[in-house]
């Protein structure tokens, strides 16, 4: 498999303390991998560090063959990968949705028209076409995210880096998020909280806690259990008497 991102014995210290403590990983072309854990346990650090937004005191970052210790370095490969920040709006910033979407190709250096047709072809990929004139700040949770999503999919990236893709995702844009991502031809690497989500999209999972990663296994087992729902009653039908 070709390798496209490899960490080996990284350390990344805040305040004189760890964040991550010899984290090594690799992920290959194909793969989809999660990073899960608990809060604080230093996983939006990782990605931060695998793009270089974070700087290692220690260790090697390699991104697609190229072992990265420069800004300079990190440039070059980040317009192959895609990263979706945990917040939305802190990623959104053009005026519409059509707008934000097209910004990256532009961005790479395609002509208008033809970063906002790509846009206009992801965001239809996406089930999402009709957003395409809407204010971005004006949007859903899940809308935002499904947006977010298009901008960095127009791009064609080799690698996505996603931050809490649920994060704020209603039960429709959800399964549009998973399809999208499990249509996607590159590799991902995840960090999620969101346990059926991963399991529904990761071929391999890795545990971070206290700054250290951990190989983990993804497996099903059955659970039978009674829980309410509910559900819209049809018209004329009366509600049961207590």
């Amino acid at each position: 498999m070709d390798e496209l991102i490899r960490l080996h014995d990284v350390q990344v210290q805040r305040d004189h303390q760890p964040v991550l403590d010899h984290a090594s990983l690799v992920l290959a072309r194909g793969e989809r991998l999660a990073i899960v854990g608990p809060n604080g346990a230093g996983k939006t650090t990782l990605l931060r560090t695998i793009i270089g937004l974070e700087q290692a005191a220690k260790g090697e970052i390699e991104l697609f063959g190229e072992v990265c210790r420069r800004e300079a370095d990190f440039r070059r490969q980040r317009p192959r990968i895609g990263f979706l920040f945990q917040e939305s709006d802190d990623q959104l910033f053009c005026p519409s949705v059509i707008e934000d979407v097209a910004f990256g190709p532009c961005n790479l250096g395609m002509a208008n028209d033809a970063a906002r047709q790509r846009a206009t072809q992801t965001l239809a990929e996406l089930g999402i076409a009709h957003l395409a004139e809407r204010f971005a700040h004006r949007l859903s949770g899940g809308e935002k995210r499904l947006v977010c999503l298009a901008g960095l999919l127009a791009m064609r990236p080799d690698v996505l880096l996603l931050d809490e893709p649920t994060n704020g995702v209603d039960h429709e844009n959800g399964e549009r998020l998973r399809a999208a991502l499990l249509a996607y031809g590159g590799a991902i690497l995840l960090v999620s909280h969101d346990e059926s989500f991963v399991t529904r999209i990761a071929t391999r999972a890795m545990v971070l806690s206290s700054g250290v990663l951990q190989a983990a296994e993804i497996h099903e087992h059955v659970h039978v259990h009674q829980h309410p729902h509910i559900h819209v009653r049809p018209a004329g039908r009366q509600a049961p008497r207590a």
